[in-house]
């Protein structure tokens, strides 16, 4: 009995004060230039994947069109890329973030993938609006309207495509003009003529 309570009084009282010893005083990675957690990515990437697969929206509201693309560069320009880079010019604080902000307009490592082409838009539409905690990518859903959040997301969703010149001339950071931002709703033509968004 005597093993017992002292087990209990281990688990129950050292072991916390030891924990807090160690958050207090000790050297936690919390500074960018850390390594990580041992199992940190595991642990972060399992719930979030879950959650977007959860409440993905499977249909956008509106079309691909060199009009959304041209305001989803816009968009893209005065909101994103200060972190993910131009076409052709990586961010130089993109990569001093932890984790690293992904390149969005250059291919991956291996195949033709170019940034987020290879999600799904109501992933990259997920993560605009709601932000990814522990990492620099903040939410927008207060931010920018829903619209603007779609004109984004199908823009990076065709990253791997050819685009019109005058959104390629924005991509490149030639002109950009400041994104309004505001509860604007869908316009009703472009609800009419696309399908019905899907949980």
């Amino acid at each position: 009995m005597g093993r017992f309570l002292l087990g209990l009084l281990i688990g129950v009282i050292l072991v916390p004060l030891c924990i807090f010893a160690y958050l207090q005083w000790g050297n936690v990675p919390v500074a960018v230039s850390d390594s990580p957690l041992p199992q940190e990515r595991l642990i972060t990437g399992v719930p979030l994947n879950a959650r977007i697969d959860r409440e993905l929206v499977k249909s956008p509201p509106i079309q691909t069109s060199e009009e959304n693309f041209v305001a989803g560069a816009h968009i893209y320009s005065d909101q994103c890329a200060t972190c993910h880079g131009y076409h052709g010019k990586p961010s130089v604080v993109g990569t001093h973030e932890f984790p690293t902000a992904p390149a969005l307009w250059e291919k991956h490592r291996r195949g033709d993938v170019v940034g987020v082409s290879d999600d799904p838009p109501g992933e990259t539409y997920w993560k605009v609006a709601n932000g990814i905690r522990l990492t620099g990518m903040p939410a927008y859903k207060d931010v920018l309207n829903e619209t603007q959040m779609w004109q984004v997301s199908l823009l990076l969703a065709n990253a791997d495509k050819p685009l019109p010149p005058s959104v390629v001339s924005i991509l490149n950071g030639e002109t950009t003009v400041q994104t309004p931002v505001g509860p604007v709703p869908i316009p009703a033509a472009q609800l009419k003529s696309a399908p019905a968004a899907q949980k």
